[in-house]
């Protein structure tokens, strides 16, 4: 039924439960999996660490790249066959692009990233997915422990 699946992950715990469910998808439907993982860099490209030769935007980009490889790692070791992806930009737009790119025919992702002001001020990762993404979309809710 599916033959590629998108796992869009920022590292946080919402997004690793989502890539697990999406690993155990990929599994069942022997499908291939396409991580990605997007550094929204935005106006920190130029901006220098201080005391460091890196920039904000590197250091970023190559946290991305650590939070894609350990999905891919966990996807490898299912026996999987896996691509990942570290685009820089807003999240939404790259996620649908990346899913186009493979031709995805699930993402499968999850609610709950980013919190507080930070998700009020840059919207919804998940919401503009469903609401402008021509594929099919598995959501899986994370609540925080209480």
């Amino acid at each position: 039924m599916y033959d590629r699946i998108l796992i869009p992950t920022d590292g946080s715990e919402g997004a690793e439960a989502a890539a697990e469910t999406g690993l155990e998808l990929a599994a069942v439907h022997d499908a291939a999996v396409h991580v990605v993982c997007v550094a929204e860099t935005g106006p920190l490209d130029g901006l220098r660490l201080p005391g460091d030769a890196e920039s904000a935007a590197d250091a970023l980009r190559s946290r991305a790249a650590e939070f894609a490889d350990r999905i891919a790692d966990r996807a490898r070791e299912r026996g999987l066959e896996v691509t990942t992806a570290t685009p820089s930009g807003p999240p939404g737009p790259e996620i649908l692009d990346a899913a186009e790119a493979v031709e995805a025919d699930l993402i499968v992702m999850g609610t709950r990233g980013r919190s507080g002001l930070q998700r009020v001020a840059l919207g919804s990762v998940t919401d503009h997915v469903l609401r402008f993404g021509d594929v099919g979309v598995l959501v899986e809710s994370h609540r925080d422990e209480v």
